[in-house]
């Protein structure tokens, strides 16, 4: 029984060195991506969240207050610091953590924004009350 697998292992190995991308039975594998897309358009994440605020204008204070969960107290301060919802989205934990938000709150924008950025999410039409 052993000696037939290992004949069926070294017959798939002669097989697959064959293979004009491969190194002695060992597959290439490489982190680009290939330069055929096909005939669908690959959607940038910059084209997703235009595609999605032209449905619904979301500021800082709509996307904390759609997450929920006390964001909305942060509101005010990332506003002033960071600015718009474009900033707030590529913002990294390091900078939110030296405006002083607490780490759990952290976890949350960056789950949300991530989210928000791949078209998963969204928050509510409803406007914020000032």
């Amino acid at each position: 029984m052993a000696w037939r697998q290992i004949l069926g292992w070294s017959t798939r190995l002669s097989s697959v060195s064959a293979h004009p991308n491969s190194v002695s039975g060992i597959a290439k594998f490489s982190s680009k991506s290939s330069p055929y897309i096909g005939p669908f358009m690959k959607l940038t994440k910059w084209v997703v969240i235009d595609l999605i605020e032209i449905a619904v204008k979301v500021g800082i204070p709509e996307f904390l207050s759609g997450v929920g969960k006390g964001l909305e107290n942060h509101a005010e301060k990332l506003e002033s610091e960071i600015g718009d919802l474009q900033k707030l989205l590529v913002t990294r934990t390091i900078k939110l953590k030296r405006l002083g938000i607490p780490c759990k709150d952290r976890k949350l924008i960056l789950k949300y924004a991530h989210k928000y950025r791949l078209g998963l999410w969204r928050p509510r039409a409803e406007p914020v009350k000032s």
